[in-house]
């Protein structure tokens, strides 16, 4: 475990989103009651640039730090690693090259999401995705999207990856205490 001044990263410590974005039309159906509203917001576009800047920046995590909670964790609990999340022979890793240098600016005009809102829409910061390359090609440059309709790939995620070792052992040990006798002592009277 590394404790740093603000956060403690533990081994299975990662990011991630669930990018569920809605776009201004949908939010609106909560406007009179607010459990009618999609819940979810934007945020795969903006998760590597955003952790650069919030933690690697600030000094709150190292580069080491930021590969392994934004790739190689994820794909450990995945359980496609090293197939997914390392740089080795066999695997097949897609590779980011960050500028620490660059800045970046977040706006609901500019992002590429359909979605007309963003959550951090105004947030600059520093460290900024140039490149990447998945599968060899590079698919994102210049601020451009460079890949054909399908030209995705499915990959098939096994259950149970390393999280669940022992998990038997833990169940086995639960259940048989709800099975414990009930000890009872006389009451006095």
């Amino acid at each position: 475990m590394l404790k740093y001044s603000s956060i403690t990263l533990t081994p299975h410590m990662l990011v991630g989103t669930d990018h569920c974005a809605f776009n201004s039309t949908q939010k609106a159906f909560g406007i009179d009651d607010f459990r009618k509203i999609p819940n979810g917001v934007n945020g795969i576009e903006e998760r590597m640039h955003l952790v650069w800047d919030t933690m690697v920046e600030s000094g709150q995590i190292s580069v080491t730090d930021y590969v392994r909670i934004t790739s190689t964790e994820c794909a450990r609990i995945f359980n496609i690693y090293p197939r997914k999340g390392a740089i080795l022979v066999g695997s097949d890793a897609d590779i980011i090259i960050l500028n620490p240098n660059s800045s970046f600016g977040i706006s609901a005009t500019s992002h590429h999401s359909r979605s007309d809102t963003n959550v951090y829409d105004g947030r600059r910061g520093k460290g900024k995705v140039e490149v990447t390359i998945s599968r060899g090609r590079v698919v994102w440059e210049n601020g451009q999207l460079n890949v054909a309709p399908g030209s995705g790939k499915y990959i098939e995620m096994p259950p149970f990856g390393y999280l669940f070792d022992g998990i038997d052992k833990v169940d086995s040990n639960y259940l048989s205490s709800l099975r414990a006798p009930v000890k009872r002592s006389k009451a006095t009277s």
